[in-house]
């Protein structure tokens, strides 16, 4: 019996590892708050996704602050935290209007471009702050508005033409240029406003790609979808060229981002999944997804189905024998709790910055944390380590492979660590684990009551005694 019972659990493990049981979709791409306006950069090989924040008591817009999120295989994301907020400007309003950002690298410095909003009306102006790192913190460059008060003056786009110049261009529902000096927080000439668009609405994305100039928008509102205009200069004339993705009743708003990476080409946006899995009630609530597209052999870009649910594919895998940070997560959820069971989402973790970082929190019963294509190599690992704080003990975490019903093949018992921000490394045995393998972290502990906070977790190679507390 007791043979028959081993053969069955490796039979299990192989099949799981030979054929992964299909799990939750990947898209929107971040889960743990509400994300919108996409401004995806490029550097050093990795994707450093800012976002603007939708907060969760928002009805109407209730946005505070910049967020920022990296990955290199665009499925598992690093929450970094906010990079900046509205008191990085501490002559704006404070109480709202962090609407959409966009970040740019030159000279070795980071310039980030915001719309915000001062007293009076018009209220509208554009920002600029800088940072050292594309990490931020992102400081205030000027003390006063970028581009003075209007009315159409959100949404600003920013790129560096092959000669050198920068232009910033802006704008709902009109089109407004103007020209960047080499400083980056400064205007050169007149501020032009363009000839109004076919379509276009709002949310410009500005970018040069192979000898073509492209400005995605965001399509007439409401609701709103994904256009796009070609020129062969910086500066137009543009040439409407039609939707990227078409207007659709499921989202009243959209806002592209357009990269290129490892040889493939993305555009972001957003929609409205996890508000509607929520409640019935249309809310300012959004989060950024993205999906794959491939450019035709003239530049034109082909039109997109809406935001599936089924995300990208990933590009390299997770290395477990380094530190992977608990707050890397390519989905992430709790059961459903809704009385109705028309919901197919509920919140699971999410993240918080202390004193030594960010690290996950509301650890729930049931809820879990899933990081796609993890490297276990060829089984030379021997424990699971994960660094907690716990006020106190009693919760626990299993590693389970492919799958919510995978092979466990550990399970780590957190105990009190003295509290929720006292770290201490522990660890537990590994079952023997090879290839690649989506990780399933899955939480358990008292229903109902939070049960402890998560820093970061590794695959070591020697079991031993825990490290020592962070």
């Amino acid at each position: 019996m007791r043979i028959r019972s081993m053969l069955t659990g490796l039979c299990a493990l192989l099949a799981t590892a030979l054929f992964p049981a299909p799990v939750s979709a990947d898209n929107p791409i971040i889960q743990t708050l509400f994300t919108a306006d996409p401004a995806p950069l490029v550097h050093n090989g990795t994707v450093y996704l800012y976002t603007s924040h939708d907060e969760e008591e928002a009805r109407n817009f209730v946005m505070r602050d910049w967020r920022l999120y990296t990955s290199t295989d665009m499925v598992n994301w690093t929450d970094h935290g906010a990079v900046a907020s509205l008191k990085t400007f501490p002559w704006a309003r404070q109480d709202n209007d962090a609407w959409a950002p966009q970040v740019i690298e030159r000279g070795g410095k980071f310039y980030m471009y915001v719309p915000i909003s001062v007293a009076g009306s018009p209220k509208n102006v554009l920002a600029v702050a800088v940072a050292d790192t594309p990490y931020g913190p992102f400081k205030d460059a000027l003390g006063h508005p970028l581009i003075a008060p209007a009315r159409d003056n959100i949404d600003p786009t920013v790129a560096i033409d092959g000669d050198g110049q920068a232009y910033l261009y802006w704008g709902n529902p009109d089109l407004w240029r103007v020209k960047l000096n080499p400083d980056m927080i400064s205007t050169a000439g007149p501020i032009v406003k363009m000839p109004r668009l076919t379509d276009y609405q709002e949310g410009p994305w500005f970018y040069r790609r192979a000898g073509h100039y492209y400005m995605a928008f965001a399509s007439t509102c409401c609701p709103e979808g994904i256009g796009y205009a070609m020129s062969d200069h910086a500066t137009g004339p543009w040439q409407y060229k039609g939707s990227i993705m078409d207007h659709d009743k499921r989202s009243s708003g959209n806002h592209p981002g357009i990269i290129d990476y490892k040889g493939h080409s993305y555009v972001f946006g957003f929609n409205y999944r996890f508000n509607d899995a929520q409640t019935r009630e249309h809310r300012e609530r959004r989060s950024v997804t993205v999906t794959e597209f491939h450019y035709n052999k003239d530049g034109t870009i082909p039109m997109q189905p809406w935001w599936d649910t089924v995300g990208v594919k990933q590009l390299g895998t997770i290395d477990p024998f380094r530190r992977v940070e608990a707050e890397t997560i390519a989905w992430t959820s709790a059961s459903d709790t809704s009385a109705s069971g028309a919901h197919n989402w509920a919140p699971g973790v999410r993240t918080a910055k202390g004193a030594a970082g960010m690290y996950v929190t509301h650890v729930l019963d049931g809820g879990y944390i899933i990081v796609r294509g993890v490297d276990f190599g060829t089984g030379a690992g021997k424990s699971f380590d994960a660094t907690i704080a716990a006020a106190t003990g009693g919760g626990a975490i299993d590693l389970r492979l492919d799958s919510l019903t995978g092979p466990r093949v550990a399970t780590l018992a957190v105990p009190a660590t003295g509290g929720p921000e006292t770290w201490r490394t522990e660890t537990t045995p590994l079952a023997r684990t090879r290839g690649v393998h989506d990780v399933f972290l899955v939480f358990h502990g008292k229903p109902g009551e939070p049960l402890f906070n998560f820093d970061a977790w590794q695959i070591g190679t020697a079991r031993g005694k825990p490290r020592a507390s962070r």
